[in-house]
């Protein structure tokens, strides 16, 4: 994470200055990542949490949990500007580190609520975004495993950690070696892809789960993950959101906001989410799809079965977004746009150009995941197609 992930793959220089965030069920890889980036001559921005658990009806063990069910509508909107402006200023690493010690936090909580707070908190994530497109800030996020994310995963807590070594290569004599093995072989389906790019009007995925038609738009670019999380193995592009149009249904569940929400199926015309249901925690897919631009696609994504080495379902979407598996996986994410997979130069990107370009933005990004089979077809601007992806590979 220290010596690789950050930086773009090439670690941290003597004198960065890295934010690190975590609670307390990562704690042992939290002080790991601590002393390494020490060791490494870096300074560190501790943001250490307690752990959270909803606990029973007298109890509950949670500052979240109470915030949302107390907190006033100013509270709810209170952003500590000068704070927050002050830690995007000082930073040029973030790190986080993902564990949970309840995966049903939230449930029951009014979803407009954590909107709102979402809504509230956009400026720092676009104060992040701004830092990183002009080269200056690199992100990374790591996985700890816990009790309760193993069993929500159906997994021992052994079966649940095999995933995350074998994932992150842990297993290997030189696992950094093996990481720059495995982006080159990425790197190659990339080029190929973003060769093709100009030359493409609109993408096709059908499967048995999905006739999704994507626009690409102008100026695009696909990208991949390059030390910004860990582990990543898919390729992916924020397309135009005008042109999405189609159904899709997700067969893996999604976690959110504390929650958990599952049989989601979403229907797109002219860009906007027209239908959408969930068989489990449908009112908090429906507030989030309301909150402001987070009816459009942001992200689309293909993960070659060879390269990533998931093959459970893990309860987390930085894990179950890159499974392999004998179909790899797509997922969409609903909201926020990636602004670098323009093609151009980012930093000089604004934000009226990104706008007329297709380019979405939110205070939402949230990815969801279908691991089903799916053939991929580019529909090329002179009107011939070209494969690109079928059951679970790259076929360029």
């Amino acid at each position: 994470m220290v010596n690789f992930a950050l930086g773009g793959g090439k670690g941290i220089k003597k004198g960065d200055v890295v934010r690190l965030s975590a609670n307390e069920s990562a704690k042992p890889l939290y002080v790991a990542i601590f002393n390494a980036i020490i060791d490494a001559g870096g300074h560190v921005l501790p943001h250490y949490a307690p752990d959270e658990e909803k606990g029973d009806m007298r109890r509950n063990d949670s500052t979240s949990r109470h915030f949302y069910e107390n907190a006033s509508d100013e509270q709810i909107k209170f952003f500590p500007a000068k704070y927050l402006r002050g830690v995007v200023d000082e930073m040029d690493h973030s790190l986080f580190i993902l564990a949970d010690r309840d995966m049903h936090l939230m449930d029951g909580i009014d979803p407009k609520r954590m909107m709102a707070r979402g809504a509230a908190m956009k400026p720092f994530m676009d104060w992040r975004h701004q830092k990183e497109w002009k080269g200056k800030l690199s992100w990374s996020i790591a996985m700890y495993g816990t009790p309760a994310m193993a069993k929500e995963a159906g997994l021992s807590e052994k079966e649940y950690w095999n995933q995350i070594i074998k994932a992150c290569f842990l297993d290997e004599k030189n696992p950094i070696a093996k990481w720059k093995r495995v982006y080159i072989e990425i790197e190659k389906y990339r080029r190929k892809l973003n060769a093709i790019t100009p030359k493409v009007d609109r993408l096709h995925a059908v499967g048995p789960d999905m006739d999704l038609w994507i626009k690409l738009g102008e100026k695009r670019a696909w990208r991949s993950g390059s030390g910004a999380n860990i582990p990543s193995f898919e390729i992916f592009t924020s397309p135009d959101w005008r042109g999405t149009e189609g159904w899709i249904k997700f067969n893996q569940p999604l976690y959110r906001y504390g929650s958990k929400i599952t049989g989601i199926e979403l229907e797109f015309k002219n860009g906007l989410v027209v239908k959408s249901k969930a068989k489990t925690n449908e009112k908090l897919l429906k507030e989030m799809i309301a909150t402001k631009g987070a009816n459009r696609i942001g992200e689309y994504s293909l993960t070659d079965s060879r390269h990533s080495r998931i093959t459970k379902f893990m309860a987390e979407t930085l894990y179950d977004e890159n499974v392999g598996g004998p179909y790899g996986n797509t997922h969409l994410a609903l909201g926020m746009s990636y602004r670098d997979c323009y093609s151009g130069d980012v930093s000089k990107l604004t934000t009226k150009q990104a706008k007329a370009l297709g380019y979405n933005d939110s205070s939402i990004h949230t990815d969801i995941i279908s691991t089903t089979r799916r053939t991929v077809t580019a529909h090329l601007k002179n009107g011939t197609t070209k494969i690109i992806y079928k059951d679970g590979r790259f076929v360029l």
